[in-house]
């Protein structure tokens, strides 16, 4: 997938390879998370003393990661959703001028607060070592949460593309959706069941290959680094319904840029 060559990002079949690929980033990221202790401390607000910053350790850490990021262009990429939008940088590298991909309000579609939350409630406690603190892996822990949430975050957005790639693929349909208003009919048009099935089938195997030492003879006492079925269970209720928001929240503002008006008064009047 090539961002300077539209046609290569809109291809269905390249984003789905992207996705899968993606998959093993977030596997990996919890495994290394999954060393660490839930370390509650860090996302206590104001637990710690830091000037001029009112929330939590690792918001406050995520933050300066995105701050750095940002002006070695990290944002400008077409791929990229920042937790702090309003607070990066300018890049000090010249601009990359990528050619316009996806709609002008794509920004605005923001969900990286339902994944803070979801990530600190729901999933750290079920893929820590342990509950509780353990002071001197506090930075560690939170520096492994900003890897997790940052591959999250770039899956779920990536709804986006394929948003784009399935309104490209029939306008006629999404046209007559956005103008009722239908949601769930928008729903039902990205939902493929057979396909989120197979995914959730293909992370249970990842895990646990990924999370198991290879060098472990069999017969041995082999336990997985992360049970599986949370990996799993993450996707099942937590990232594949975000993403649908995303692609639906996406798909209802589309006609904002659509420049056949022709197409959406043909539409209107069907």
């Amino acid at each position: 997938m090539d961002f300077m060559k539209p046609e290569t990002v809109l291809d269905l079949n390249n984003i789905r390879q992207a996705l899968v690929r993606m998959e093993d980033t977030i596997v990996f990221d919890l495994i290394e998370r999954s060393q660490f202790y839930s370390s509650p401390s860090v996302y206590e607000n104001n637990k710690f003393n830091i000037p001029n910053f009112n929330g939590n350790f690792l918001e406050w850490a995520l933050l300066q990661m995105e701050i750095a990021h940002s002006q070695i262009r990290r944002y400008e990429a077409p791929d990229e959703t920042p937790f702090f939008p309003q607070k990066i940088l300018s890049p000090i590298l010249p601009p990359i001028n990528y050619p316009k991909i996806l709609a002008d309000y794509s920004d605005e579609i923001n969900v990286n607060d339902e994944i803070m939350k979801f990530y600190v409630n729901e999933i750290v406690p079920q893929i820590s070592c342990s509950l509780g603190d353990q002071l001197e892996n506090l930075g560690s822990a939170s520096t492994c949460d900003i890897e997790c949430l940052q591959a999250i975050s770039r899956r779920i957005h990536f709804g986006k593309f394929v948003a784009e790639a399935k309104y490209q693929n029939d306008k006629k349909l999404y046209i007559k959706l956005i103008l009722k208003r239908d949601i769930k009919g928008i729903e039902e048009s990205i939902t493929n069941s057979q396909v989120e099935q197979k995914i959730l089938e293909r992370l249970i195997k990842k895990a646990e290959n990924y999370g198991i030492d290879p060098t472990m003879k069999f017969g041995q006492n082999i336990k997985s680094k992360v049970e599986p079925k949370i990996i799993a269970k993450l996707y099942e209720k937590w990232i594949i319904p975000l993403t649908k928001k995303v692609e639906v929240d996406y798909i209802l503002r589309r006609l904002e840029c659509e420049e056949d008006i022709q197409l959406i008064e043909q539409a209107s009047k069907e």
